[in-house]
């Protein structure tokens, strides 16, 4: 269906793999589109409750590939490009009101160190890596990447990464907070498809709604989150899960949950 991008749907699980191995995935127009696509497919098809973003072979992205923006005319806009491109992929992911999980199996560098980062859960192999390589040829971090740094590590480390393009290694990346686990790569695609099986047999649409909220509260204050919290609660309440949960542990028993 796809040349730059896997998509494969086992049960309630999607996965998305970025299929460019013999460039560690770098980022093309194409692969940018399809990736896109797939998303939309995912966050459309209600059959999927998690969806898993990783790359093929050694890499998860080596961000934007620099071999083709060589090749733009003078009058080619970045800015363009990026709002059309990046920015509407990384919104894509943290929008739709469904768990994504990034598995980031090797380098994640650029923009697709943003990428990975704007998964809801962040699972890297002990051989990942992350690079804010912009400053290295002269550019600024995008893709969301000056918003998600300093909110997850906070601004002192985010500032000192973000100028000087220093490596992150997967475990001072768990240490600083901008992943959740390390695994050892090669149980990597085991423990991702246990993360994936349980966010699938979760209350989707409550998940979706806290995406919401999460989303919301960095612009807020606690007096309009509360607020807000308080109208996803009542679209919450109102859900076939939301009653499956209360009867279940009324009945002291597991609940079953189908994302309705």
């Amino acid at each position: 269906m796809y040349e730059t991008v896997q998509y494969d749907r086992a049960g309630a699980v999607a996965r998305i793999t970025l299929n460019r191995p013999n460039k560690l995935n770098a980022l093309n127009d194409l692969m940018t589109s399809e990736a896109q696509d797939a998303l939309q497919q995912a966050a459309q098809d209600t059959h999927v409750r998690v969806v898993v973003l990783t790359g093929a072979g050694r890499g998860f992205s080596v961000g934007q590939d620099l071999e083709q923006v060589a090749n733009r005319p003078d009058d080619w806009s970045v800015a363009e490009h990026l709002r059309h491109g990046y920015n509407r992929w990384v919104t894509l992911m943290r929008e739709m009101e469904k768990p994504v999980v990034t598995a980031i199996n090797g380098v994640a560098a650029g923009a697709g160190m943003s990428i990975a980062l704007a998964g809801d859960i962040r699972l890297a192999s002990d051989r990942a890596s992350f690079v804010p390589a912009f400053v290295k040829i002269g550019l600024v971090p995008d893709s969301g990447f000056t918003w998600m740094l300093p909110h997850l590590i906070g601004p002192t480390r985010a500032f000192q990464i973000m100028v000087t393009g220093d490596t992150v290694t997967a475990h001072q990346a768990l240490e600083w907070g901008l992943i959740h686990q390390v695994i050892p790569s090669e149980q990597l695609e085991a423990l991702v498809s246990e993360w994936a099986e349980r966010l699938a047999h979760a209350p989707t649409r409550a998940i979706g709604l806290t995406k919401r909220a999460f989303n919301t509260t960095m612009d807020k204050t606690l007096a309009e989150m509360m607020e807000y919290e308080a109208s996803l609660q009542e679209i919450a309440a109102r859900t076939e899960d939301y009653r499956e949960g209360v009867a279940a542990f009324l009945e002291k028993r597991p609940p079953v949950f189908r994302g309705k």
